[in-house]
Formats: structure tokens, sequence, C-alpha cells
């Protein structure tokens, strides 16, 4: 991803958010770019490019231990 690209998405994410503690970082490999929150990783941004179509894959892994008692008991989900 060039520097536009990168600037362009996250702009849209922290709208999408609601939030200016998104932040977009380049990765070492080229081909993905570091979301970080408060300054924390949460998730990677790679773009893909096919048939002359650009998409950009968000992929955030939620691991189980960081899911606490504190959200459990939502009744949508019941």
């Amino acid at each position: 991803m060039n520097n536009d690209e990168i600037v362009k998405v996250e702009a849209y994410l922290r709208k999408l958010f609601k939030t200016d503690a998104l932040e977009l970082k380049r990765s070492p490999r080229q081909d993905m770019v570091e979301v970080l929150m408060d300054e924390e990783f949460i998730a990677t941004l790679t773009k893909d490019e096919e048939d002359g179509e650009v998409s950009y894959n968000f992929s955030m892994a939620i691991l189980d231990f960081d899911l606490s008692d504190d959200f459990s008991g939502d009744e949508r989900f019941d």
C-alpha cells in the first residue's frame, strides 16, 4: 500500500469506528499495515487487487482469554 492509500483507509476506519485513537502503521511486510488502537496492535490490513478491482481486508483475531466475564450476559446472543 502506498502512503495515499494508508491515509485514506485510516480516515475511513476512524469515521467508521468513530474514533481518532485508530492508527495505521507500516509493517515490515510490504503487503500489510498494522492497525493500532491507542498505540496497541489490534489487527492487520492488506490490499487485494483482483480483476481490476481493489479491496482492503481487515483481519482481527480475538483470543479467548481476552474475553472476560465483562462480555457475557448480552441478551442479544441468548
